[in-house]
């Protein structure tokens, strides 16, 4: 379910993270497949570098799958 807040994520170099897309995931902010009855897929990120990156959880960023502080205004 969207929620108003960005969620911290530790990503690794050289792998790909499935940012959700329809709020349906029980794993936030991340895909877990709950999109196969919707017209929703998620949104591929290939992480450049280990480090925290903060994903959109209010589905509504004009940046995705990064927050953009959207949920704030």
């Amino acid at each position: 379910m969207p929620n108003n807040k960005p969620f911290p994520v530790e990503v690794e170099a050289g792998k790909t993270y499935y940012w959700c897309t329809c709020g349906k995931t029980a794993n936030e902010p991340l895909c877990n497949g709950a999109h196969k009855d919707s017209e929703k897929v998620p949104l591929p990120f290939k992480a450049e570098a280990s480090e925290t990156r903060y994903f959109c959880g209010c589905k509504k960023s004009k940046n995705p799958p990064f927050c953009d502080g959207t949920h704030s205004m």
